[in-house]
């Protein structure tokens, strides 16, 4: 059965939660800290949890909003329609780089929900250069995904991937109280900050990712196997890295070098 809230019913296809604890949306204000000085873009703003205190601390919000009912409440809302910029688009196909303001850094926040998180974060991180930072309330599985380190179960290709973007930073733990419906998970708030100048340069992000893939695909197995198609024994050797380890068992030092090392090779070919 849906449930329905402030007379509007969540999508289960659209993985809507709404967020209504009061002490959970100060602290998520507090921690984004908006002001004008900043091009401010909410992502699934929902029935406006979030929207609402920001537009109170600035004078223009940008949303992106895929749910047509919510994007007509928000525009004809009484207190806040005037500041909204509404954008009825998918979050996942949008080019971000539109919303850019000359000399006002881009800022973006949003309670994602749990089917889009990740593409959509790997989407945001190819504007990356243009963002000042990112703050997402996710499930905290996820977040635990994003910050984990090499030898963690939960380290992965999404570690690997927003760790070369952006330096990540859990910030709030939020219950499933704070919902409605509740959902069935933990969640937490976590800030990503992309990084000015890359810790570990790529030449080709795609192959980084790609390389990853191949590698966390096939966890279990060690890289002279998983990795056999883009990479041989005797060259992960010669990168001085250990084809015995598994894919977990890699920095993203060693991800790099590996990337760059197959760039090269696909480039002399």
């Amino acid at each position: 059965m849906s449930k329905t809230h402030l007379g509007h019913t969540a999508r289960k296809r659209f993985g809507q939660n709404f967020l209504h604890d009061q002490y959970v949306i100060d602290q998520i204000v507090s921690a984004i800290a908006p002001n004008n000085d900043q091009t401010l873009v909410e992502i699934g703003p929902g029935l406006g949890a979030l929207t609402e205190p920001v537009c109170e601390l600035v004078d223009k919000l940008n949303v992106v909003e895929l749910d047509r009912d919510l994007a007509k409440r928000l525009r004809s809302h009484p207190f806040i329609g005037s500041k909204l910029n509404i954008i009825e688009a998918d979050a996942l196909k949008y080019d971000f780089s539109q919303l850019i303001e000359q000399g006002k850094p881009i800022r973006v926040f949003g309670n994602l929900p749990y089917n889009i998180s990740t593409p959509l974060m790997f989407h945001l991180f190819s504007f990356a250069d243009k963002v000042q930072d990112m703050h997402f309330m996710l499930q905290k599985e996820v977040v635990n995904r994003l910050a984990a380190t090499p030898g963690n179960k939960n380290y992965g290709r999404l570690s690997v991937m927003a760790q070369y973007h952006c330096q990540v930073i859990p910030v709030i733990h939020v219950p499933p109280g704070a919902f409605n419906p509740p959902p069935k998970v933990d969640s937490a708030v976590v800030r990503l900050v992309p990084h000015q100048e890359k810790p570990c340069p790529v030449t080709d992000e795609a192959l980084l990712n790609q390389v990853c893939a191949a590698a966390f695909n096939q966890r279990r197995k060690t890289l002279r196997n998983s990795l056999k198609n883009e990479i041989s024994e005797q060259e992960i050797v010669a990168l001085d890295i250990n084809p015995e380890l598994r894919a977990e068992n890699l920095s993203l030092a060693d991800y790099t070098r590996l990337a760059n090392f197959v760039h090269s090779k696909e480039a002399a070919s």
